[in-house]
């Protein structure tokens, strides 16, 4: 139990900072706003990252398992290091969230997250969690509950929380916190803590 609510919260964390400025909370205040009706977006939101997410643990936890040993360990090890200077880079919105949507609120929410998050700093953050934790539904409620804490106030306050959050030090926190779980796999592996 310790082990899984360790990927859980540690899931959770990540990507809830890896999420702040990102292009899909960007795309959840643009659709908070061209629909204003958050509920649906916020469903939306869930069950695409619940989707997508859930995908990502799975290729994580499966490369694991094909390729368990020091280089694959170094290989995650290094994703980390890679995710949090990627954090780094602020993400801009897609020009493509402004066309207008025939299929509602929900549908459009549901379709956008799921594509726009592939290949995403967070998508490939989860499949980096899986490999590192090897447990397909802590890492899949972490890694969504972490979407959801970062989403849903952008959804409700939009635009305002944008002005007020200070993206920068947000980012430069996940990108520590990347850092250090890439230092930390790489010490470990390498044989350097106990």
């Amino acid at each position: 139990m310790t082990e899984f609510l360790t990927a859980l919260g540690t899931a959770s964390g990540v990507v809830a900072l890896a999420e702040m400025g990102d292009k899909t909370q960007l795309l959840a205040i643009v659709l908070a706003t061209r629909f204003r009706r958050p509920w649906p977006v916020v469903a939306g939101i869930l069950v695409a990252t619940l989707a997508n997410h859930a995908l990502a643990a799975w290729a994580g936890v499966a490369l694991a398992g094909w390729f368990d040993g020091p280089a694959f360990r170094y290989l995650v090890a290094a994703s980390f290091l890679a995710m949090g200077l990627w954090t780094l880079i602020p993400d801009k919105p897609d020009d493509r969230a402004d066309r207008p949507s025939r299929h509602g609120a929900f549908l459009t929410t549901a379709i956008a997250f799921f594509i726009v998050e592939i290949g995403d700093k967070t998508q490939i953050a989860t499949v980096a969690l899986g490999a590192r934790f090897h447990d397909v539904l802590a890492v899949t409620i972490g890694t969504t509950l972490g979407m959801m804490l970062a989403n849903v106030p952008a959804v409700f306050l939009g635009q305002k929380l944008v002005e007020r959050v200070p993206l920068r030090t947000v980012h430069v926190i996940a990108a520590l916190i990347f850092l250090g779980l890439g230092l930390w796999l790489l010490a470990q592996t390498a044989g350097w803590l106990g």
